[in-house]
């Protein structure tokens, strides 16, 4: 079947629908690998906090962005979510932030709309937005475990940085940063 997709940022109303793509993001095979939280944490979590995220990444905040892909029937293809990150702060990680930048984080696309070019498509008005905001490149984490999700961020630009960080939930596993980098 061809799917022919509008990316859009999410509307701050559309909490449900945030709320229902990120639970089937958790159902996905590879979630423990790409996802710090669990289908049961997320499925617990109060309407509010969905609400909430909804508003912080939604049209109109300049903090955060959910892009989405909707199909031409309606139904949430996939989502990605650009966080800004100010130079001279520190990163969940405790890092320094050198310089103003993107970090990408929630990427899911449905198995069903893979590999026809959707992801690039998610990335590139991820991106874009960012460097709109004056970001002097665009970062992300990935499991150094999940090859396909380093495959896919490798065929929209992305190349590893040398940074790794111990994982999360397993200090004895490492994450992976991959940039796209451009000049200002």
């Amino acid at each position: 079947m061809r799917y022919d997709y509008d990316i859009r940022s999410i509307d701050p109303d559309e909490w449900a629908e945030v709320k229902q793509l990120r639970l089937d993001a958790l159902r996905d095979p590879d979630a423990h690998l790409a996802f710090l939280e669990t289908y049961e944490e997320a499925a617990a979590r109060a309407d509010t906090f969905w609400q909430d995220r909804a508003v912080g990444s939604g049209a109109g905040s300049t903090a955060a962005r959910q892009f989405i892909a909707e199909a031409s029937d309606g139904a949430w293809a996939g989502s990605l979510t650009v966080l800004i990150e100010e130079a001279g702060t520190k990163d969940w990680a405790g890092l320094a932030v050198e310089r103003r930048q993107g970090h990408v984080v929630g990427v899911y696309v449905r198995p069903e709309h893979r590999g026809n070019g959707l992801i690039k498509a998610l990335f590139d008005a991820g991106v874009g937005w960012a460097r709109e905001r004056g970001a002097e490149r665009v970062r992300l984490l990935v499991h150094e475990d999940n090859a396909r999700a380093q495959g896919a961020y490798r065929k929209a630009g992305f190349v590893p940085s040398g940074v790794i960080v111990p994982f999360v939930k397993d200090g004895a596993q490492n994450e992976l940063e991959f940039v796209l980098e451009w000049r200002p």
